[in-house]
This record gives C-alpha cells, structure tokens and sequence, in this order.
C-alpha cells in the first residue's frame, strides 16, 4: 500500500475507534450531560471522517484555496460537474453562513417565506439554465454534501444564486400580477421593493487614458451585511470556454457585483439600473447570462448577444465592456423593453445606478428623475463627470484607486463620505436612499473596489480591495448600538474592515507553508 494510503487508513481507524468508544460511552451512563457530550464527540468524528473521504475525491484534482489581503483566492478547473464540486468543497463554510444571511435578508426585505423562492428556482429558473451551469450547481450541492453534510437542495443554491434578482426584481413583478391586502408574512401592507442601485464604475480608452489602452475599475455597493461576504477572487479554468479571473460570492456561479476579466482579453462590469421595473417569466437568469457572456464571449458584440438573448429583466445593468484586442470599450444598457449599445476607441463611459437611453427610461425605468441631483445615482454621475473630465489624459490603474476612494459630495459641494459618494457610506447618512429603499442610515455602501487595464488584462492580472476603497472600516456592535432599528440584522452582521490593495492574476500557485 502506498504511504499516503496507508496514513489514510491509520487516520480512517483511528476515527472509528473513537466514534466506537464514543458510542460505548454513550450507551454505558445514564447521565444526560455526559451522553450530550459523547454525542457531540460522535457527530464531530463523523464529520473529521466524512471530510477526509471527500478529500480524496478525483473531482478535487487541481483545486484550492488560499487568502491574501482580506481575499479568499479561489482556483476551479475541470468539467462543470467538477467545477461546481470544487467550489461547494472548498468554500462550504462560507457558502453556508452566506446562504444564512441571503435568506435572512430575502425573506426580510420581501415578506416571503424561503419556500417562495425554492418554488420560483423549481418552477420558473431551473428549466432555462443551460444544461452545462445545472451541472455545475448541482456540483456545488454535492461538494457542499460531502464537506459538512448540509442539508440545502440545488432548488436552495439556484434561488440563492438569484439573490440579486428574484427579491428585487421578479417578487414586485409578481406582487402586481398576485395583488394581495396585506404582507404575505406580516399584518401589514405588503412592502414596497425597488430595484437596487449597485455600484460605481467607469471604462476608458485612447486619449483619456495615461497609455491610450483600456482601463476599467469599479467599487461593489450593496449592503454591508452581504458586501463583507463578498471577499472571493475566483481563477476558473473550465474545460469548455475562456479563462475567467474575477471576484464573486461564495455560493454563485457568476461574480455577481461583475467585475471579471477573461483570457480572449474581454473586460467587464455593471452598475445596476436604479428603479428598474419589469419581469419576464419565460426568460432566462441573469446570473447564468452574465457567467456565460464572460466564460464565452470574445468580442463586445458576443458579449451582447449573450445578455440578450433570454433577457429576464432580471439585475437590469448598465454593462461596461472592453476589448484588450481592439482598445474598444463600449456600454449596454440592458433594459428589459429596451436596450442601447454605444461604443468607441476614443472615449469613456462612467455608471452610477442611472440609465440614460430615453427609450429605457420611457419603458423600464419610468419613475427615476435623471434631473434630482440630490439622490445618490445623479451626484454619483456628476461627480465621475468631474473626475473623468479633469484627469483626461492621466487615467491608469493607480488614479482608479483614487477615484474609487473618493468621499466629494457633489449635491452638498464638500468632502464627506455619505450615499452621495463614489466610495459610499450610507450608514453615516440620515437621508438614506429613498429610490433603493435604503432608510436612515442603512448599512450598506461600496464594500470593495476593484480596477485592471489592458496590459494586466494580457496577463490575466487585476488589483482589488475587500473593504471600503478609501481603506475605513465598519464596525458592526458599536452601529447596532447606536440603529436599534437594524437588531434584525445582528446575527449576520459583522465588522468590515479593509485590506490593502492587493494583486491578482490567474494560475498562482497555492501558496508554501
């Protein structure tokens, strides 16, 4: 036998001696305490033994984890099924409490009960998916399995991988089309859900960048409650596509906040449309659109084509694109009645939660005022107008991390990190966000930042920060404290402190120790 066999074997029989004489314990005394105790012993052995078996698993060939600067560095390779294996395996603690406080949040915001969303991932999502992504989540679901014994379903991951689109997106569509008198869940009115508004990003090229190539950055805005989880680097090598490098959640197939890079050279992120409306339910998940646009796509207009086809309206976005190949970058607006594509080699193209097509704004979005420079989508956009305008011509990697950082209040015309800044904090904020339904001083901002260019995007390389971009921390006891009004939260909620900026590239090798 070999050595590593023959270690595993010793390892093997000395957990089911003490399971053996755990049990032995167990059933020789008559005390509660003791037999409490003995049981935990038994289930922990179990657990050691169960863990070690699944690490042998051939699916596991070539994966693994490490961290680095607050981030959790993630590499997949292989068929679907293993992709999903490796990624259930290796993150199961974190996909478990992340699944904790998405369903938490979702049933909260929503007034639904968990069953709801289970039903609309059986019914309405799961039969769209393309075959390959239902491998890959059933794979999460097994490697889940074989980690920690979890009890979630793949009806629970595909409802969880919808997080950004089935609470905010189809349950008011399906509010409307199912008007009831009071909260499903509550004695009061049912609730009134907005689409969110993530995120601030811009994409530059020729005469406004330092090298005339592309550069891209973004910083994830979300609630701090999911944004602290949102931490993974991913490195996907899967047999069928491109190589994906990008940040995502533990859980979810595609990155979700999107910010990824791929090896034909393509260059991706969103800012999400603000008070969005519209729901197809024969359509397909924007989450598997998106992950397939960046797995497949190697032009801007494959890229399209993918989003568009089987639009659900879901996570309506504003995409900004780059082509390292071509130095094109170009932004879709993706509405669900409408939709607009503009491109150039000369240029710059900015978001911050606001549509600009007339016709997207007439049919998807009919509520956003574009003119209210008060509310945080428009001081956003006035404010990367500034920026943008005053730094043509300098624009490289390092000046995104500076804007990405910014706390300039443009509606107020003074330095002060609030809902109105591009690193936003909206928990120092008494006026909230009224269009995402953000109350006073909700807790939830930029959570990350993340920027590349064109030469690094050859080289599959991008620099990221977990954390507020400027580098402050939040610190969750003394704000639960102080905004009783969010208790409900305080099982999930923790501290969110910033790392440094840090550096990633695709196929680091894991780390000696």
């Amino acid at each position: 036998m070999p050595a590593n066999g023959l270690d595993s074997g010793r390892r093997a029989a000395a957990v089911l001696v003490v399971v053996l004489g755990a049990a032995a314990l167990w059933r020789g005394t008559g005390s509660r305490s003791t037999a409490d105790a003995s049981q935990k012993v038994m289930s922990a052995a179990m657990a050691e033994a169960r863990e070690r078996a699944a690490a042998n698993d051939p699916r596991l060939k070539g994966s693994y984890r490490f961290d680095r600067g607050g981030w959790l560095y993630v590499h997949l390779e292989g068929e679907p099924g293993a992709l999903g294996y490796q990624h259930g395996y290796l993150l199961a603690p974190e996909i478990e409490d992340a699944f904790a406080a998405v369903r938490a949040q979702m049933t909260h915001s929503t007034e639904r009960d968990w069953e709801f969303f289970r039903k609309a991932a059986h019914d309405m999502l799961w039969p769209k998916i393309d075959a390959e992504y239902q491998q890959e989540l059933q794979g999460i679901v097994d490697g889940l399995r074989a980690r920690t014994g979890s009890k979630l379903d793949v009806y629970d991951i595909v409802a969880f991988n919808a997080f950004e689109e089935l609470p905010d997106y189809y349950v008011p569509w399906y509010n409307k089309a199912h008007p009831v008198a009071q909260a499903p869940m509550g004695s009061g009115p049912a609730p009134d859900l907005k689409s969110p508004g993530n995120c601030s990003a811009f994409v530059a090229t020729g005469s406004w960048t330092k090298d005339h190539q592309i550069v891209i950055a973004h910083n994830n805005w979300t609630s701090y409650l999911n944004g602290e989880r949102w931490r993974i680097m991913f490195d996907i090598t899967p047999a069928h596509g491109h190589r994906i490098l990008m940040d995502g959640f533990p859980g979810v197939i595609a990155s979700d906040d999107d910010f990824g890079i791929n090896s034909e050279g393509l260059m991706v992120t969103e800012t999400t449309i603000t008070q969005f409306e519209g729901w197809n339910p024969e359509g397909k998940a924007e989450f598997v659109r998106a992950r397939k646009a960046l797995q497949y796509a190697s032009s801007i207009d494959e890229y399209t084509r993918i989003m568009l086809d089987g639009n659900n309206g879901g996570y309506a976005n504003d995409w900004l694109l780059g082509d390292r190949k071509t130095g094109e970058i170009a932004q879709l607006e993706l509405g669900l009645n409408a939709y607009k594509l503009w491109r150039t080699k000369d240029g710059v193209f900015a978001g911050s939660n606001w549509a600009r097509d007339p016709k997207v704004l007439k049919l998807d979005t009919p509520q956003f005022d574009p003119n209210d420079l008060e509310t945080s989508p428009n001081a956003r956009r006035v404010r990367w107008d500034e920026l943008l305008n005053e730094n043509k011509g300098q624009i490289d990697v390092a000046l995104a991390q500076q804007m990405l950082s910014d706390h300039a209040d443009s509606f107020a015309q003074k330095e002060q990190p609030d809902e109105r800044t591009l690193c936003g904090h909206s928990d120092l904020s008494q006026r909230g966000v009224q269009v995402w339904a953000w109350g006073a001083f909700y807790p939830g901002g930029a959570v990350q930042g993340k920027t590349t260019d064109s030469a690094m995007t050859k080289e599959m390389r991008l620099i990221a920060r977990a954390g507020h971009p400027c580098g402050g921390d939040f610190l969750a006891k003394p704000f639960l404290a102080a905004h009783p009004e969010y208790d409900w939260q305080a099982p999930y909620l923790r501290d969110m402190k910033a790392g440094p900026w840090t550096e990633f590239r695709s196929g680091e090798p894991q780390p000696k120790h």
